[in-house]
């Protein structure tokens, strides 16, 4: 079985021990063994890192330019095989796998560009004869630390742009995807960058990560996962003056009113909530529903969800892969009986399913699961259940659905189903998150701007787009005397 090491000051780093990493749709498969290093490779990863930083942050920008459109062109030009790992890896369909990739690749093509559009200001000083300069600086080494559902995209949107900015990087990976995070790596490793610009430690984050987010020479963290770990990365981060950025849980509203087309909620509730197996930050797991078209909905969206196949991430017609893991299914299950024990009437799934290929493979296949007949404050629509699991909250108005849309200790995406341009207009104003859709999915966002929330979904600046250099740069104002 194949070996995957770390990355360190441009070397692949054997490590003491290695962990299988298993695919979710078929557990008698082991795509390999992948590196778990320890606090030491951290340090060594870091030492690197700092080294290369004054050569790489005063580097040309056209070269940082052309290192980053080399990662993109062969991101791109391998979508197909990128995208069949990222599958069989994560259990994600193969489409959106691949689509993912895709937007990996996109994503270091635009900040290959971004390289040469970072800007400052000239202004005036209010005394005479003297001239301010506003300039922007890379921060140094930066920690990056990624999660498990995008494997491959997240770590792209975080790298690329610390990369075009003069940042010198240390990512640690998900330890239940490691794969997808080392290819990136690979491609990163042979695009020409100077050795210890990019380092890659795979291993538990109880280790790496606590080990990064305590290390002195690490200016800054960006963190996407849990809200919890989130948390204790923050007070870590202030208590020892790095800069942080967090992307942590959700708890998105799907607002659907009497006047919206019918097949169009049912369609964007179900790729909302379902799809990706429901293990997106930004998937719709509340459905606030006005009274008159709550019956009708109700229906058509079990039909819809009676289409759905599970099965084989990879497989032909597969719309829905598994669970990304055996405790990531005990946790969604979890749920399901916490909801029926507070009342909630299950309307579909709640348990587990065989594969629709019927291939017999073993997988953590989990039914598209949906309760109706809930309350806003049930635990089933308060807390981040992160599977194919969505409540319906029945509500009388608009009003009523803005303000149950906007009762939760989240923030990131919400949606509202409408053919009415007063209340879409309202709701893109009113809405408590940092990210509003009309009549589109709540998950699914373009590259090219900024992604992130308010509340507990996010700390800190934005991610993607030009909006991420206030987080990978620091502003110096200069002044000269003529």
């Amino acid at each position: 079985m194949s070996r995957y090491d770390n990355l360190i000051n441009g070397q692949w780093t054997a490590a003491d021990s290695y962990s299988p990493n298993t695919n979710p749709s078929d557990l008698s498969d082991v795509i390999g063994e992948y590196a778990q290093g320890g606090a030491e490779d951290v340090q060594a990863a870091v030492a690197a890192a700092a080294a290369a930083f004054p050569a790489w942050s005063t580097s040309g920008i056209q070269a940082r330019s052309d290192a980053l459109d080399k990662i993109g062109t062969e991101i791109l030009a391998r979508k197909a095989e990128l995208g069949e790992l990222l599958a069989r890896e994560e259990g994600k369909t193969l489409p959106e796998a691949i689509g993912e990739v895709g937007r990996a690749g996109q994503i270091f093509k635009f900040f290959a560009g971004e390289c040469l559009r970072l800007s400052g200001e000239t202004v005036p000083s209010v005394r005479p004869g003297i001239g301010v300069e506003i300039t922007r600086e890379p921060i140094g080494v930066v920690g990056l630390i990624t999660p498990w559902n995008f494997p491959i995209a997240i770590p792209a949107w975080k790298i690329a742009p610390a990369l075009a900015f003069g940042n010198c990087v240390v990512l640690k990976p998900a330890d239940l995807v490691p794969g997808s995070a080392w290819a990136l790596a690979d491609i990163i490793h042979r695009s020409g960058i100077p050795a210890g610009v990019f380092n890659l430690v795979m291993g538990p984050g109880r280790v790496i990560g606590e080990a990064l987010v305590n290390h002195a020479d690490v200016a800054a963290i960006s963190f996407t996962g849990s809200t919890g770990v989130g948390r204790g990365i923050a007070e870590a981060c202030v208590k020892s003056g790095k800069k942080v950025q967090l992307e942590m849980g959700g708890k998105n509203p799907q607002i659907v009113l009497d006047d919206a087309d019918l097949a169009q909620a049912v369609e964007l509730s179900a790729q909302s909530g379902f799809y990706s197996t429901g293990q997106r930050c930004t998937a719709s797991s509340r459905l606030i529903v006005t009274d008159k078209i709550y019956p009708a909905f109700i229906e058509a969206l079990q039909a819809r969800m009676a289409q759905i196949k599970v099965g084989d991430a990879r497989a032909a017609g597969t719309d829905m892969g598994p669970v990304v893991s055996q405790a990531q299914l005990e946790q969604d299950l979890s749920y399901v009986e916490i909801a029926k024990a507070e009342g909630a009437r299950l309307a579909a799934g709640g348990a587990r399913v065989a594969c629709h290929t019927g291939s017999g493979k073993q997988g953590f296949y989990m039914a598209p699961t949906l309760f109706v007949d809930t309350e806003a404050g049930m635990r089933i629509n308060r807390e981040e259940v992160f599977g194919p699991v969505a409540s319906v909250i029945r509500v009388k108005d608009y009003e009523e659905a803005l303000a149950v849309s906007n009762d939760t200790p989240f923030g990131l995406s919400a949606g509202i189903a409408t053919t009415s341009l007063k209340h879409a207009t309202h709701f893109k104003r009113h809405s408590q998150a940092g990210m509003v859709m009309v009549n589109l999915p709540t998950a699914g966002v373009d590259y090219h701007v900024p992604f992130g929330g308010r509340k507990g979904s996010s700390y800190g600046p934005r991610e993607q787009g030009r909006y991420a250099q206030e987080f990978y740069t620091t502003v110096k104002t200069a002044y000269t005397l003529a």
